[in-house]
C-alpha cells in the first residue's frame, strides 16, 4: 500500500467510526424500553458497548503490545460468553407482546451480534496478528455446545473474509496463528451440522487466501516447482478459488491438500501440532477427526513439518502416561510417517531416552522400522551414533544436544538396543546387507567400550553383543554365531585383557566360514585404515580385524597396498597399533626378500626406535632382528650403516631391557657384516663410549651384552683386548686402559670426539656411570692430551668440577685424579709454542705405555658401600714422576 492510500483508508475508517457512534447513540434511545422486556438481551448489548469502548481505547494507547493483546483477549472472552449465551432469535421474539417489540427485539439481537463482529473487524484491521482471537473463539465454542455455534462460525468466516480482502497486494502478512486456526476450521469442516461445516469451509478458504500472502516470493517458487513436477495444486487459478469453499466441505483429502500446499512449513507445523493435541480430546468424535486429518497431512506433506523431535517426544510422553491411549495406533503411525521424511531427526530423538528402552520406546522403534523406504537412512544414522563412546562426559553444556541423560552420552547403548529391534525386520534385510561391514565394526567397537560401562544394577550392558549376534543371524551367518559361542568368544569382550583376542576370534571365525561379505568388508576396512581414526580403540580393532582376514585370504607377503598400511601403523600414536603392526611385519621374515619395497619397510621399523613407549621400542628391536636374519646380504650391506647408527642412541636408554637388546643386536649386526667392517668402523667408534661405560651397569644383562658386543668391536678393529672381557680376566680399568692405548696407535683422530661423548655422562644420575665416565675421560685425556686445545681443556675442567663435590665418595676421589690430569695438560698448554709442537711430534712418533691411574675395583653396591681407591697417592706420584 502507498502512504496516500493508507491515509485515505484511515480517514474513511475515522468517518465510519463517527457514523457508527452516532447510530449506536440513536439506537440506545430507541431500544431503551426493551430493558424491561428482554433484560438478558439488553444487558448483553449494553455490556458489549462498554467492552468495545475499553477495547478500542486500549487499541489506540501506547500499552505494551503483548499486554494489550492479553487484556483485549480477556475482555473478548467475557463478551463471547455473554453474547453467545443469549437465547436464540425465536426465543427472543417470544419475549415481546407487541409486533413493534418483536421487530425491535430482532434488531437489537442482530445489532448485538454485529457489534461483537465489528469489534473484531476493528481489531483485525489494525493488526492481523489478532486473528488469533478467532482461534480462541473456535476453542471456546467447542468447549461448550450451548453456545450459538453456527453464529460463531458466521462471524469467524466474515472476519476472515474481511482480512483476506485487506491483505491483497501485501508482500507479507504477520499472522502466525494461521496454522492453529486452520486446524480448528479443518475439523469443523467435517461437522455433523451442515451449516457449521459450510461456514467453516468458507472461513478456511479465506484463511488460505491470507496464507498465500504470507510469503509471495515463496509462493511463486512453489508454483514454479508444481508446474515442473506436474502437480496441480489448489488455489492456482481464480476459477478454482470460486468453488473452493464447496470443495473443502466434508472432503478431508481436499482439505489437507489445500492446507498442505498453501501453508508455509512453520504454519503447517502448527497445524500438525494442533491436530496432535486434539488426539487427546475428551470428545471422541473430534479426536477421530483429528486422527484422520493428521495422518492425511503427514502422508502428503510430512516433509514440510519442522518440529519433528518435539512431536516424537510428545507422543512418547503421552504413551508413557497412558499406554492404552485410544489414539495409540494413530500416534505410532505419526512416528512412521515422520520417519519417512525425517529419519535422522526421529532416530536421534528416539535415542534420547534412558537405557534400557521401555515398552513404549520399543513400540516406537517398531513404528519407525516399519517404513522400509528409509531403512538405509535409519541405519546410517544409527551408525553415526555408534561412533561415540558410551558413558563419556561431554565437554561443555553448550555442546549438549540431549537433555534426558545429563552430560553422559548413553546414545550408543540405546542405538545398540535399537538394532536388536530393527535388524530382524524383513524389510530391512536389503539395507542391512548394504552396511554389513560398517555395522560389524561399529558393534565390535561398542562391545569393547561396554566393558568399562557401569549401569544401574539389573540393567543389561550387552546390547552391542545382542545386536552383533542378530546381525550375524540376519545376514545368513548362523554357523559363525554358533562357532563363536562354542569358542566362548562373547565372554571375552567383557574382560579388558581378552577383548582384543575376542576381536581376533570374530575375524578368524568369519574367515574360516568364508563369509560372503568378505569383499565389501575388506574394502571398508581399507577405507577405515587410510582415514584418520576417531578413537584409539578404532585403530586397534581395525588392525586386528584386517590382519586376520588378510592372513586367511592372502599369502605373505601382502599386496603392496596393504603393506603400506602396516608401514604407516608402525609409527601410529597408539602404542598398541604400533606393536600389532610390528608383530605382523615380523611374521613376514621368511618372505622378506620377496617384498618389493623392503628398504621402506625396514625404515619404518627403525623409525619406531624413536617411540616414547618402551614396549614399542622393544617390539621394534625384536622385529628388526628377525627380519635381518633372513635379509639377503646385498640389501643388508646397503642398510647396515643406517641400522647400526640407529642402535647407538638406544644404548643409553633408561630402560635396561632396551639397553641390553640394542647393545646385543649391535654386536650381532657387526658379526653379520664382518665382511663389510670397513663400512662400519666409524659407527663402531661412535658407539664405543656407551659400550665401555655400560660394562659397569648394575643390570647383569646389560653388562654381559656390552662384553659380548665390545669383544666383537675390538676384534673387528684388530685390537688385542678381547681376552680382557672374559669374566675371569675382567677389570674395568684395565679394559679402558687397553682401549685408550689402542686408540692412540690406530685411531688417534677419534680421541677428541670420544672425550666429547664421555663428557655427557659425567652428569648422569646413575652412580656407576659417573664413576666409569670419570675414569674413561681421564685415560682419554692422558693419551690424547697433546691433541687438545686450550678452550677444550677448560671445558673439561668445568665439567669435572661438580664431580669433586659428588655425593658418592668414590666418585669424588676418582674425580680428583682426573682433575689432576686435566690441570697438567692445561699447564703444558701454557708453555711456549715451540715446546708444544715438539711434544706433539714426539707423541706421534713414540707411544708411551700407560700405567693404571686409579686402581679402581667395582663394588656390587656402588651407592651403599663404595670401594675405596688404594695407593692413590703413590699413583699420583708415579704419574707426576712419569711426566
Amino acid at each position: 500500500m502507498t502512504s496516500k492510500n493508507q491515509k485515505t483508508s484511515k480517514n474513511l475508517r475515522h468517518s465510519k467510526d463517527k457514523a457508527t457512534s452516532l447510530q449506536i447513540l440513536q439506537s440506545n434511545v430507541k431500544w431503551h424500553h426493551l430493558e424491561n422486556v428482554a433484560a438478558c438481551l439488553w444487558d448483553a448489548y449494553s455490556g458489549l458497548l462498554g467492552d468495545q469502548a475499553m477495547i478500542l481505547a486500549m487499541n489506540s494507547s501506547y500499552v505494551d503490545p503483548l499486554l494489550q493483546f492479553e487484556t483485549q483477549l480477556k475482555i473478548i472472552k467475557s463478551s463471547f460468553k455473554v453474547v453467545f449465551s443469549i437465547p436464540s432469535l425465536e426465543e427472543v421474539k417470544k419475549m415481546g407482546n407487541r409486533e413493534d417489540d418483536k421487530e425491535d427485539l430482532e434488531n437489537l439481537y442482530q445489532n448485538t451480534l454485529n457489534l461483537f463482529e465489528d469489534t473484531l473487524l476493528i481489531l483485525v484491521s489494525k493488526d492481523l496478528y489478532k486473528l488469533q482471537i478467532l482461534k480462541d473463539m473456535a476453542v471456546w465454542m467447542n468447549e461448550d455446545s450451548s453456545y450459538l455455534q453456527e453464529r460463531v462460525m458466521v462471524i469467524i468466516s466474515r472476519v476472515l473474509s474481511f482480512a483476506s480482502r485487506r491483505v491483497r497486494g501485501y508482500e507479507s502478512v504477520g499472522a502466525p496463528c494461521l496454522g492453529v486456526l486452520a486446524a480448528e476450521l479443518s475439523l469443523l469442516c467435517c461437522h455433523s451440522d451442515p451449516l457449521i461445516a459450510q461456514q467453516a469451509s468458507s472461513g478456511l478458504y479465506h484463511l488460505l487466501c491470507i496464507a498465500k500472502c504470507q510469503n509471495a516470493d515463496t509462493e511463486r517458487k512453489r508454483s514454479t516447482m508444481c508446474e515442473k513436477s506436474g502437480d496441480h495444486c489448489l488455489l492456482t487459478t481464480p476459477s478454482d478459488m470460486e468453488f473452493l469453499p464447496k470443495v473443502l466441505q466434508w472432503d478431508k483429502t481436499k482439505i489437507i491438500q489445500s492446507v498442505g500446499f498453501t501453508l508455509l512449513p512453520s504454519l503447517l507445523t502448527d497445524f500438525v501440532w494442533s491436530l496432535l493435541m486434539r488426539l487427546s480430546s475428551p470428545n471422541n468424535i473430534i479426536a477421530f477427526r483429528a486422527s484422520t486429518m493428521l495422518k492425511l497431512t503427514l502422508e502428503y506433506h510430512a516433509h514440510k513439518v519442522t518440529m519433528v523431535s518435539k512431536i516424537v517426544d510428545t507422543i512418547y510422553k503421552q504413551l508413557c502416561e497412558n499406554p492404552s491411549h485410544v489414539m495409540k495406533h494413530t500416534m505410532l503411525r505419526v512416528v512412521t510417517l515422520l520417519t519417512r521424511t525425517s529419519p535422522k531427526k526421529v532416530v536421534f530423538q528416539l535415542m534420547d531416552y534412558p537405557v534400557p528402552a521401555d515398552n513404549t520406546l520399543i513400540l516406537m522403534w517398531h513404528a519407525a522400522g516399519s517404513e522400509s523406504s528409509v531403512a538405509p537412512h535409519v541405519l546410517k544414522t544409527i551408525l553415526l551414533i555408534l561412533k561415540g563412546k558410551p558413558g563419556e562426559m561431554q565437554d561443555s553444556l553448550k555442546e549438549r544436544r540431549r537433555f534426558s541423560l545429563d552430560t553422559t552420552n548413553m546414545m550408543p547403548v540405546a542405538a545398540s538396543q535399537a538394532l536388536c529391534t530393527l535388524l530382524p525386520v524383513g524389510s530391512y534385510k536389503k539395507a542391512v546387507a548394504q552396511v554389513f561391514p560398517q555395522l560389524l565394526m561399529a558393534l565390535m567397537l561398542q562391545l569393547c567400550y561396554s566393558r568399562d560401562l557401569r549401569l544401574m544394577p539389573g540393567n543389561r550392558t550387552v546390547y552391542a553383543q545382542d545386536a552383533l549376534r542378530v546381525l550375524l543371524t540376519c545376514s545368513g551367518l548362523q554357523q559363525v554365531d554358533a562357532a563363536l559361542k562354542r569358542k566362548n568368544c562373547w565372554s571375552r569382550f567383557s574382560h579388558a585383557p581378552f577383548h582384543h583376542h575376542a576381536v581376533y576370534l570374530v575375524a578368524k571365525t568369519l574367515s574360516e566360514y568364508n563369509f560372503p561379505q568378505f569383499p565389501e568388508t575388506l574394502h571398508y576396512l581399507y577405507k577405515l585404515s587410510v582415514e584418520d581414526p576417531r578413537q584409539s580403540e578404532d585403530s586397534i580393532i581395525t588392525v586386528i580385524f584386517l590382519t586376520e582376514i588378510l592372513n586367511n585370504f592372502f599369502k605373505d607377503p601382502f599386496p603392496e597396498e596393504f603393506l603400506v598400511l602396516f608401514r604407516n601403523w608402525v609409527n601410529d600414536a597408539n602404542p598398541a597399533v604400533s606393536k600389532l603392526s610390528l608383530q605382523k611385519i615380523a611374521s613376514m621374515a621368511p618372505v622378506i626378500n620377496e617384498i618389493e619395497n623392503v628398504c621402506s619397510l625396514l625404515g619404518s621399523v627403525l623409525d619406531a626406535f624413536l617411540s616414547k613407549d618402551k614396549t614399542v621400542i622393544i617390539r621394534a628391536l625384536i622385529t628388526l632382528r628377525r627380519l635381518l636374519v633372513r635379509l639377503d646380504k646385498v640389501t643388508y650391506s646397503s642398510l647396515c650403516t643406517r641400522i647400526a647408527s640407529s642402535y647407538c642412541p638406544l644404548m643409553d636408554h633408561s630402560n635396561g631391557g632396551i639397553r641390553s637388546m640394542a647393545i646385543q643386536h649391535f654386536g650381532e649386526l657387526l658379526r653379520d657384516m664382518s665382511e663389510y667392517t670397513w663400512m662400519l668402523n666409524d659407527v663402531i667408534l661412535e658407539g664405543l663410549v656407551p659400550l665401555i661405560l655400560f660394562l659397569e651397569d648394575t643390570e647383569i644383562r646389560v653388562a654381559q651384552a656390552c662384553k659380548y658386543t665390545l669383544a666383537i668391536c675390538v676384534s673387528e678393529l684388530n685390537w688385542p683386548t678381547w681376552h680382557l672381557l672374559k669374566d675371569e680376566f675382567y677389570s674395568f680399568e684395565e679394559v679402558v686402559l687397553r682401549v685408550c692405548s689402542n686408540l692412540l696407535t690406530s685411531h688417534e683422530n677419534y680421541i677428541t670426539n670420544l672425550i666429547s661423548d664421555t663428557l655427557g655422562f659425567l652428569r648422569s644420575s646413575r652412580v656407576y656411570l659417573r664413576r666409569a665416565s670419570v675414569i674413561l675421560i681421564g685415560y682419554l685425556a692422558k693419551v690424547g692430551g697433546h691433541l687438545l686445545l686450550r678452550d677444550e681443556i677448560e671445558v673439561m675442567l668445568e665439567a669435572i668440577d661438580p664431580r669433586l663435590r659428588d655425593e658418592d665418595p668414590v666418585t669424588r676421589e676418582l674425580a680428583e685424579i682426573t682433575y689432576t690430569v686435566f690441570k697438567e695438560i692445561a699447564h703444558r698448554l701454557t708453555s711456549s709454542n715451540l715446546k708444544q709442537i715438539f711434544r706433539r711430534v714426539f707423541n706421534s712418533i713414540y707411544t708411551k705405555k700407560l700405567k693404571p691411574l686409579y686402581n679402581y675395583k667395582w663394588s656390587d653396591n656402588p651407592a651403599g658401600s663404595p670401594v675405596r681407591i688404594k695407593d692413590t697417592k703413590h699413583d699420583k706420584e708415579a704419574h707426576t714422576g712419569e711426566n
